[in-house]
């Protein structure tokens, strides 16, 4: 029997890319959902996320029991979760992004605005950059991905960082703890790289 793979829909991700993508790197039973009950039974989990912080935040906890359901399944159960982009940076304690939002609360830190050293380092960053692991993990190799962010994630741990690009200076490429590892590329737009990193993720066991 296939796993359940739960995509998660509140209205502010790249949902059909990501969806594609999933199945072009394995994935069998992918489901596309707001529905908390088929969150809390999911056996992977995925919370993608594109725009502003707050919208994102709010959109998510306007779904009656999906915090509730994420709470439950992922830190409850330890099913494998996967946030990606602002889907990773709402692991975060809070996001400072028209005004202060709170976030899950899953990974200490904040989200702000990339500040960059000289004028010549644009932002958003936006494009093809490096992936480099920190330490040693199933699901980060190096490579280079696709992204595109004005805020990054300023990471409480040091432990929790799995990887970081360099844009002006080291920004966090992905974290992670136990079963819950968030990336700020999109695997969706990183062709062979991110279907690579999307089959590890449907592979693990963590």
């Amino acid at each position: 029997m296939s796993e359940t793979i739960a995509l998660i829909d509140f209205g502010a991700g790249n949902l059909h890319s990501v969806h594609n993508a999933l199945v072009a790197a394995g994935a069998g039973d992918v489901a596309v959902t707001a529905d908390p009950k088929l969150v809390a039974k999911a056996d992977r989990i995925i919370l993608p996320g594109v725009g502003a912080f707050g919208a994102c935040r709010d959109a998510l906890v306007a779904i009656d029991g999906m915090v509730a359901a994420l709470e439950q399944r992922v830190r409850g159960q330890g099913v494998p979760f996967l946030g990606i982009c602002v889907g990773m940076q709402m692991l975060a304690d809070k996001g400072i992004e028209f005004g202060e939002h709170q976030g899950l609360g899953w990974i200490g830190g904040i989200v702000k605005a990339i500040e960059p050293a000289s004028d010549e380092i644009k932002i958003p960053h936006m494009g093809w950059n490096d992936v480099t692991p920190t330490a040693g993990h199933d699901l980060l190799e190096p490579g280079e991905a696709y992204y595109l962010h004005g805020y990054h994630f300023d990471v409480a741990n040091q432990a929790d960082i799995l990887a970081t690009t360099d844009h002006g200076g080291p920004l966090v490429s992905a974290v992670g703890r136990d079963n819950i590892v968030g990336v700020q590329f999109h695997p969706e737009k990183s062709q062979a790289y991110g279907l690579a990193f999307l089959h590890r993720f449907l592979e693990w066991k963590p």
